[in-house]
């Protein structure tokens, strides 16, 4: 692959015009400086609270050995799907001021969170094929987004994001094969689009930047090729609370009414409040080379980055 020149962010002072129609052509949108130093620092050591299980066991997850220093626990942990669900810290990172300033502009009032994956990702881990967000959390508006929080610094080397930008416009989503890479977690990898990995720009940002995504943008990630460190991120993912999120079938169910319930509202009202709320999905590491597949306890284990 060439190496394409990263774009310049500028530093986030809120949502513009200009960047929601960035957003709409390119499919993806950089806010350098979103999250602050105190903030990351905040992550950093959540992180580490989670996998020495502060919060209680996380399923998949081996207990920390009584010698076990922070950087190898740290180290064996690729992927640890909804700490919200476990954690304060991550579940306030859901409703962060610059992500729903992001969100309010460029899917609508009213806007819902189903799902959070904390990456860690260190020396040596692998990344993930090229995917659509969308092909694995359905939205009957095609109004899927990801917020992406860089915890360290992402750059080529530790496995940075890598886009195809305006992939989303079609909104078509392409189909997928298996794959062996062992350069990949995820076993299936999208093809057949009209892009080459020519035409992708890595999305190279500092500690505290927030790369917001839109779910038919075509995207991937990279090994971890660094002798030693981390390279941990926050995602979140997120829709407009209008759409029924239709995430697993339920028996007795009709496809057209499926709605998982199981969300945090971020922005406006929620129009199906009459349902209830549902808690479903549970904290889980995915294990290396286990991405996109379906979790013991029907938890999506979808490829992200």
């Amino acid at each position: 692959m060439s190496v394409a020149t990263t774009p310049q962010a500028k530093p986030y002072t809120g949502i513009s015009e200009e960047h929601v129609a960035e957003y709409r052509e390119k499919g993806y949108l950089v806010l350098d400086g979103a999250v602050s130093a105190e903030e990351i620092e905040e992550l950093r050591r959540d992180t580490l609270a989670i996998c020495r299980r502060h919060y209680g066991e996380i399923k998949g997850s081996e207990p920390p050995g009584p010698d076990e220093s922070d950087e190898d626990l740290l180290a064996r942990h690729l992927c640890i799907h909804f700490p919200h669900k476990v954690s304060p810290v991550m579940a306030k990172y859901i409703t962060h001021p610059a992500i729903v300033d992001t969100l309010v502009n460029v899917i609508g009032p009213n806007v819902k969170c189903m799902q959070s994956m904390l990456f860690i990702k260190s020396a040596g881990m692998p990344g993930q094929a090229w995917h659509q967000d969308e092909g694995y959390i359905p939205t009957r508006d095609r109004s899927l987004a990801g917020a992406w929080i860089a915890i360290e610094d992402a750059h080529q080397d530790n496995g940075c994001l890598w886009v195809l930008p305006g992939s989303h416009k079609r909104g078509i989503l392409w189909p997928q094969e298996q794959q062996n890479d062992p350069r990949f977690d995820c076993s299936s990898e999208s093809i057949g689009f009209p892009y080459r990995d020519e035409d992708a720009v890595p999305v190279e940002v500092k500690a505290g930047a927030i790369v917001v995504f839109h779910g038919y943008l075509l995207h991937r990630s990279l090994p971890n090729r660094m002798a030693s460190g981390l390279r941990r991120a926050l995602v979140n993912h997120y829709m407009s609370a209008e759409s029924l999120l239709p995430w697993f079938p339920k028996p007795g169910m009709h496809q057209a009414m499926l709605d998982r319930r199981d969300i945090v509202m971020v922005a406006g009202e929620d129009p199906y409040a009459w349902k209830g709320l549902e808690d479903i999905h549970r904290p889980h590491l995915r294990p290396s080379g286990k991405g996109g597949c379906l979790g013991e306890d029907g938890g999506e284990g979808k490829p992200a980055s």
